[in-house]
């Protein structure tokens, strides 16, 4: 509730979250929203300009763009949502595991971790899908079997520094269950933690899904996604400069919108960060606070 209250009264945050709400809603009902079949082919409209049939015009197979930018929300949203949500709870056990148990345990975790995470991200999912085939199930695999281990670093973190808290000790010596103990005392006060890096994730893998299939290897044709619309549309991109304007603009604005509702997640979380953003001149990183201290002061 108290982080609910903080967030509520940042407007940026609301504004951000209201276009998040409003994204996943068209895009689990796009049947409804969208109007006109996005897999329609009709030649006779090729490259036509808005209408009032077609608000943002059609494609080099006269497909309605707007419809095909409603269903691309689908692939480029909500199933990084799954996804993200997959590697989240893999990564949530394993660190709970690790940051918990400690000993012989979080060795072999973090040793696992440690090995997954020593590859650079996209060289293993190009390596996945190099094994299992291009398609977009494949890219959503590849992405779970990679950020479960950051997020289970993370979390584990997070875990450790409320296992030693007074209150877990007692917990313990009085005979409490470690089931019990992880899911009454250290979920509640970790939950904050796992929402703040997962909603930074969102931003970055929506750009990754719609980078690999802007290449080619996500989503495949017929099917709506706004990297492959981009990938469709750089051939007139001189000539037909709108065409890109559509999937590129809802790509900026989710993701603008996933990372703006994350920071102010992260002060709704952690006040004192508001109060360090007040007292910072213009938003400064410290080091150039520091320099321009310095020059004041000569």
């Amino acid at each position: 509730m108290r982080i609910w209250k903080n967030l509520s009264q940042d407007k940026l945050a609301m504004t951000s979250l209201l276009i998040i709400v409003v994204t996943v809603i068209v895009g689990i009902f796009a049947p409804l929203f969208a109007p006109s079949d996005p897999n329609e082919v009709n030649m006779s409209l090729r490259y036509a300009s808005p209408s009032f049939e077609y608000l943002l015009g059609n494609d080099h197979l006269g497909r309605c763009i707007l419809s095909r930018i409603i269903y691309g929300i689908r692939p480029s949203v909500l199933w990084v949502v799954v996804v993200l949500f997959i590697s989240v709870l893999i990564g949530a056990i394993l660190g709970f595991l690790a940051g918990y148990f400690r000993g012989k345990v979080d060795a072999v975790i973090m040793r696992l971790c440690d090995t997954m995470l020593s590859f650079p991200g996209y060289v293993m999912a190009l390596a996945i899908v190099g094994v299992l085939g291009v398609g977009l199930e494949n890219i959503l695999i590849a992405f779970a079997l990679i950020k479960w281990a950051w997020f289970a670093r993370v979390i584990r973190t997070s875990v450790m520094q409320y296992a030693e808290l007074d209150y877990v000790k007692f917990s313990k010596a009085i005979g409490t269950s470690h089931i019990k103990i992880i899911y009454k005392h250290i979920i509640p006060v970790t939950f904050s933690d796992i929402a703040v890096i997962s909603s930074t994730s969102i931003g970055s893998m929506i750009l990754q899904i719609s980078g690999f299939s802007f290449l080619g290897l996500g989503i495949q044709a017929p099917n709506a996604e706004w990297g492959m619309m981009l990938n469709e549309s750089r051939e007139v991109m001189f000539t037909r400069p709108e065409l890109m304007l559509a999937p590129g603009l809802a790509i900026i604005i989710v993701v603008s919108a996933c990372n703006f509702l994350s920071d102010s997640l992260q002060v709704a979380v952690d006040p004192k960060l508001a109060n360090s953003k007040k007292s910072n001149k213009n938003n400064l990183p410290l080091s150039k606070r520091k320099i321009q201290q310095k020059e004041v002061a000569n």
